[in-house]
C-alpha cells in the first residue's frame, strides 16, 4: 500500500492538508492510467466521457444537457464534439423545435468504439478495494462535496 508521505517525500502538518493533497496526487494518478488506457483508441478522457453520457442516455441530448452531465467541465465542449463527430461516433440532429438548439446522439461506431474500450476498461488500482470499501471510499467523497 502506498504511503503519500514517502511518495511525494513530504510531511503534513495535519492530517486535513495530507487528505486534500492525497485526493489530488491519486486523482491525477488515476487520470493518468485513465489516458494510458484511452490513448489506443485516440480519443481523450473528456471524449470518452461524452460518449459514455451518450451511451447512458439511450437518446439524443442536448449539447447543453451533456455540458451539464459531465464530469470533468470543459469548456471546449463544442470543438470535442467536433472531433467526435468527424470520427463518426457521434450526430448532430438539429433541434426540430428551436434551431439555435443541437441535438447530440451515439452513432453504432461510438457505440462499438465504448464496447472496445469496456473490454480493456479494467482498473486494477481498484480491486485493492472490496465491495464494502469501495463503498465507504464513494461515501466519504460525497461527503466532501
Amino acid at each position: 500500500m502506498g504511503d503519500l508521505s514517502k511518495d511525494i517525500k513530504s510531511n503534513f502538518p495535519s492530517n486535513d492538508l495530507k487528505a486534500y493533497i492525497n485526493i489530488l496526487f491519486t486523482a491525477n494518478w488515476i487520470y493518468s492510467k485513465e489516458l494510458e488506457i484511452l490513448k489506443p483508441f485516440n480519443i481523450s478522457p473528456q471524449q470518452y466521457n461524452i460518449l459514455r453520457i451518450l451511451r447512458g442516455a439511450k437518446t439524443e441530448l442536448t449539447v447543453q444537457t451533456v455540458k451539464n452531465r459531465m464530469i470533468q467541465r470543459a469548456p471546449n465542449v463544442t470543438r470535442l464534439m467536433d472531433k467526435l463527430c468527424a470520427k463518426k461516433l457521434i450526430n448532430r440532429i438539429p433541434s426540430k423545435v428551436d434551431r439555435r438548439i443541437v441535438n447530440i446522439i451515439i452513432t453504432e461506431d461510438g457505440l462499438n468504439l465504448l464496447s472496445k474500450i469496456d473490454d480493456k476498461w479494467e482498473p486494477k488500482f481498484l480491486k485493492n478495494l472490496n465491495d464494502e470499501e469501495a463503498e465507504q471510499l464513494s461515501y466519504l467523497l460525497d461527503k466532501i462535496r
